[in-house]
């Protein structure tokens, strides 16, 4: 009953902001899209409780046995938690880029323009489990290598308890992605811009916990929110490659020495018509390039968060989410093997980003990222479309886009992404002649969920 009442204070608070919307939920739950998400991604309060409680609340008919002392109890869902995704694209490039695998190299060899169908076609195994555990589990087709392999997937077990007089979840968290487990839009898993072109060129640098151990990963770990405003969160994670072959042995590439812990903190609040999460994220990670033994580089990532809604009333809101991550570099290994000049480098990088929803049907945002590094010439070396002449990871671009929500499970929309630097430069980054207004990226596209 406290659980109850808990999940109708926050379905009280619901304002507009969206989540993975997968309908294996709303059938689960016997709710709409719209309880979870005002625009999916994006979660609601009622969303981001829903998912710290494990996936678990139920409104349909279940199978069910008893359970005695030798057989454990049965619960579990009539319907299968299966969910499709299907999203398609058709995007144009503003320049073309260099294709080096012509002799000689010649921009005239690559087409500005790309169909995508799929873009990504995704299924989701998400739902309850059994009584205090559910899942999220993603499985995602690529059309370039032609197979499914293993997402963004998370599984855990939550419950309730009481401390100080007040309601506390607490629960463990397995999964494959730094910040996957996180409930908020402002770090990077579930991050803007939330659907990208497939084309998108992507700057020579990024922080590790800035998606770059996305499902090479498995990790284990702890979390608890308190009185429904105080949340933490502490998981180890060890390389799990897919497709690589096990055990990891000298023929291994970037596998985890040990073990790499993430840590977040957050404190929420709800005044007015208006929500506030503050937090500070961070991971350290230690790898091995080649093989399982030898010299490793080391990551250590510190950042700081925000997410601010406010309801404007007549279904109309605002969010804006922010996050400045930090990293310091101790490139030991790449330094020994010639491929970095310096031993210690840095990186920050700063994502600012916002999202208006107009009666829930339509979302117009807007994104800014920011990156920022030391110079290192062999580390950033100059190469055709990829490289940087100036020895420089500093990258700036701005993404525009507009969302039709046609129903709560069908999403089309426009996005542009336009870069005003790129590896270091605006004109020749790469000693190759291109500009970063080349790598520009326009897409229409179509997303839905079933």
């Amino acid at each position: 009953m406290r659980v109850l009442r808990i999940l109708l204070a926050c379905l009280t608070l619901l304002m507009a902001s969206h989540a993975l919307a997968v309908p294996s939920f709303a059938r689960q739950t016997g709710m709409a899209c719209e309880a979870c998400h005002t625009s999916y991604p994006e979660l609601t309060p009622f969303g981001r409780f829903f998912k710290m409680n494990g996936y678990t609340m139920t409104g349909i008919s279940q199978v069910a046995a008893p359970g005695s002392a030798n057989t454990p109890e049965l619960r579990i869902d009539q319907i299968p938690p299966l969910s499709i995704m299907l999203q398609t694209s058709m995007e144009w490039q503003r320049g073309s880029q260099i294709d080096t695998a012509a002799t000689p190299p010649d921009s005239s060899q690559t087409a500005r323009t790309t169909a995508n169908f799929p873009l990504q076609l995704s299924f989701f195994f998400a739902g309850e489990i059994s009584p205090k555990m559910g899942s999220m589990v993603q499985l995602t087709y690529s059309a370039e290598q032609d197979h499914f392999s293993i997402d963004n997937s998370d599984i855990r077990f939550a419950d309730h308890t009481s401390i100080a007089g007040k309601d506390t979840i607490y629960g463990i968290t397995m999964n494959n992605n730094p910040t996957v487990e996180d409930p908020w839009q402002s770090t990077p898993a579930w991050g803007f811009p939330f659907i990208q072109p497939g084309v998108l060129p992507m700057p020579a640098a990024a922080a590790m916990v800035d998606g770059q151990l996305a499902q090479q990963v498995f990790g284990i770990g702890g979390y608890t929110l308190w009185n429904q405003a105080w949340y933490a969160d502490v998981t180890g994670y060890r390389t799990e490659q897919p497709g690589a072959g096990q055990p990891y042995n000298a023929t291994s590439t970037n596998t985890i020495a040990s073990t790499a812990p993430y840590w977040r903190v957050a404190h929420q609040t709800t005044f007015d018509n208006a929500y506030l999460e503050v937090g500070a994220f961070g991971m350290e990670a230690h790898i091995t390039p080649n093989g399982i033994i030898g010299p490793t580089n080391g990551y250590m990532d510190s950042a700081l968060d925000a997410q601010y809604e406010q309801s404007l009333g007549g279904g109309n809101s605002f969010v804006l989410r922010s996050s400045l991550i930090h990293e310091q570099q101790n490139l030991t290994a790449d330094v020994a093997a010639g491929t970095a000049t310096n031993t210690r480098n840095t990186l920050n990088t700063w994502h600012l980003n916002g999202s208006y929803h107009l009666g829930g049907k339509q979302t117009l945002s807007l994104g800014f990222n920011h990156t920022t590094g030391s110079q290192d010439t062999l580390l950033y070396a100059p190469a055709a479309n990829t490289g940087s002449a100036a020895g420089s990871p500093d990258s700036t671009d701005w993404q525009a886009q507009y969302a039709l929500m046609v129903w709560q499970n069908v999403q089309l929309g426009l996005q542009y992404t336009a870069y005003t630097k790129f590896n270091g430069g605006t004109s020749n980054y790469d000693g190759f002649g291109s500009k970063a207004s080349n790598n520009d990226v326009g897409m229409v596209y179509g997303w839905f969920m079933w």
